[in-house]
C-alpha cells in the first residue's frame, strides 16, 4: 500500500490557522478530501495521515471526527497545549481516540529555541509513550541540537523528523543541518520523512536542487527509516502534488523496489499504525 504521511485539511471558517492568510493565496481557501481524491488517484496511494495545521484540539477533533468517516485517512498526528498545567491529562484525553496516532507540538513556532530542553516536557513525553503516540518533529535546523538530547532521554518513543527538518536549501547554507541529521540518524528511535523540501527550495526549484539533501539523508537513515509526504496543500505554493511526487520518485530511482515501497507507504505503515496498535492498512 501506498501511503501519503504527510497532508492537511482546512476550513477557513474554523478560524484557528493564524498563520493562512490571504497572503498566501494559492492556499488561502477550503481544502477537502474530495479536493486531495484526483491527486492520491494519480500517484496510486491508497491511505493517508492527516497532519494538525492549527495549534488547536478542537482542530485535532475536526480531524478526527474526518478519519472517523473516511477510509482513506488511517491516522491523525494532532496537537495539544504541551504548556497547559493539564498538559499530560490533555494527552491521557486525546490517546483515547483510536485513530491518534501522533501529536504534533508546532517547535518552530515557539519563541523559546530551547523549548525543548524544558524540564516539563519529560512526563509528557513519557505519557506520550505509553500510549504508544508518536512525536512530530516540526523543527528548523537550529533545534536539531536541542532535539538530540531529548531523543536520547526517551529512547521508547518513536519521533518522525517532519521535512527533514527544514534545511535551507534556497541558500544552500545546510552544513550544521547536515551535521546534526547525521547525528540523529545514529538514534533508533528516529526516522526522516521525506516531506516539505520544495518550499524551502529556490522558487524554480528542480529535483537536482533536492538531490545533496536527499541523498544525504539516504546514507545517514537509510530507505528504510524515511518515509514520504506530501505536505499537500501546503505543497501547491512550490509546484503541486504532481511535480513533487514526480521529484521524489526521480530523486529514489536507485532504490532497490522493496526501499522504494518502504519509503512510499511500508514505514508509514510501520511507524504509524502497525507497530502503534492502530488501524492496519
Amino acid at each position: 500500500m501506498r501511503i501519503d504521511a504527510h497532508h492537511h485539511l482546512w476550513t477557513l471558517a474554523r478560524g484557528d490557522y493564524g498563520w493562512l492568510t490571504p497572503h498566501l493565496q494559492p492556499i488561502y481557501r477550503d481544502f477537502t478530501l474530495a479536493d486531495l481524491a484526483p491527486h492520491l488517484a494519480a500517484a496510486r496511494i491508497e491511505g493517508t495521515i492527516l497532519v494538525q495545521a492549527a495549534p488547536t484540539e478542537a482542530e485535532t477533533l475536526f480531524m478526527l471526527e474526518i478519519a472517523a468517516s473516511a477510509e482513506t485517512v488511517r491516522g491523525v498526528v494532532g496537537w495539544t497545549d504541551f504548556d497547559a498545567s493539564d498538559a499530560e491529562a490533555r494527552i491521557e484525553a486525546m490517546a483515547a481516540h483510536d485513530l491518534l496516532v501522533g501529536l504534533r507540538p508546532k517547535v518552530q513556532d515557539i519563541p523559546d529555541n530551547d523549548w525543548l530542553l524544558g524540564p516539563t516536557l519529560a512526563p509528557l513525553l513519557a505519557a506520550m509513550t505509553r500510549h504508544k503516540l508518536v512525536f512530530d518533529a516540526l523543527v528548523l535546523p537550529r533545534h536539531l541540537s536541542r532535539l538530540l538530547p531529548v531523543v536520547d532521554r526517551h529512547p521508547d518513543l518513536q519521533f518522525v523528523l517532519d521535512h527533514f527538518g527544514k534545511p535551507a536549501l534556497s541558500t544552500g547554507e545546510i552544513d550544521v543541518w547536515r551535521r546534526d541529521v547525521a547525528l540523529l540518524a545514529e538514534r533508533d528511535n528516529v526516522v526522516c520523512k521525506l516531506s516539505g523540501l520544495v518550499t524551502e527550495a529556490k522558487p524554480d526549484w528542480e529535483p537536482a536542487d533536492l538531490r545533496g539533501a536527499v541523498e544525504h539523508v539516504i546514507g545517514c537513515f537509510g530507505p528504510r527509516r524515511m518515509l514520504w509526504g506530501s505536505d499537500w496543500p501546503v505543497v501547491d505554493l512550490a509546484g503541486g502534488y504532481a511535480k513533487w511526487m514526480a521529484a521524489a520518485e526521480t530523486l529514489l530511482a536507485d532504490l532497490s523496489p522493496d526501499e522504494r515501497a518502504g519509503v512510499f507507504g511500508g514505514t508509514a505503515a510501520r511507524i504509524y499504525l502497525s507497530s502503534r496498535g492502530r488501524r492496519p492498512c
